[in-house]
């Protein structure tokens, strides 16, 4: 659990309430991750070194298969498939119903605070269409899907999504946003960009995703390594 702590020196307080006035911030201490929330700096230690498996974020613009592909893998290693959308329903992590979007208006602070815990165990596989606003110690793996502009367009009009929605979702791979944003967010040995247009595109992904996660060398992956189940 994070606990209260006491800091001297008026000029890192000023600094932090000057950058965070209303909101919060994070970073790291001599191995404590230090949070300022409403006024009040909060610790907790690291434990991302000791975490036994590691922890994949598949994510993409929607409609590029990440939930299918997080599904899979998740079912071939026995890790756990984190729908972020899902979680955010399920457990209110959310501000509201955006009407205009046809969504819920997701709370980053809740959704990092629900999952800590459970990043720090690792194991986990976290499906969302956003990336930068998840701590960049939670991941070892980070896989971008992308899909070829008409099959995406043809995909949204299958899931109902119509004008504004569909719109800018397009223009979102159109332009690389989520490709940018990890690029951005995570350091990059551990981004990945695949093309997911075709079922066959898909099990090139699990295959990629599968050798990553059995690797050796590298932190969060090694130890615990699932074995690679065979997939019917």
């Amino acid at each position: 659990a994070w606990r209260a702590i006491r800091l001297s020196g008026k000029a890192l307080l000023a600094g932090v309430e000057d950058a965070c006035p209303s909101g919060w911030a994070s970073f790291s201490c001599f191995g404590y991750i230090v949070r300022w929330v409403s006024g009040r700096f909060r610790s907790k230690q690291i434990e991302t070194m000791s975490r036994k498996l590691a922890n994949v974020l598949i994510t993409g613009t929607p409609g590029t298969g990440k939930t299918s592909l997080a599904s899979l893998l998740a079912t071939q290693t026995g890790f756990k498939h984190v729908e972020i959308g899902r979680y955010v329903k399920e457990h209110d992590l959310h501000d509201g119903w955006d009407e205009d979007l046809s969504c819920y208006i997701l709370n980053e602070d809740k959704v990092c605070d629900f999952l800590e815990d459970r990043m720090s165990a690792g194991g986990n596989i976290v499906d969302h269409h956003g990336c930068d606003f998840f701590p960049e110690r939670w991941f070892d793996h980070v896989l971008v899907l992308q899909t070829e502009n008409g099959i995406l367009y043809n995909r949204l009009e299958q899931r109902g999504y119509s004008g504004r929605k569909l719109r800018e979702n397009i223009e979102c791979e159109i332009m690389h946003v989520i490709v940018e944003e990890a690029r951005e967010s995570y350091r990059e040995g551990i981004v990945r960009v695949l093309k997911s247009d075709t079922v066959e595109d898909q099990d090139k992904n699990m295959d990629v995703a599968l050798s990553l996660l059995g690797g050796a060398g590298e932190q969060g992956a090694a130890a615990g390594s699932p074995k690679k189940k065979q997939r019917c």
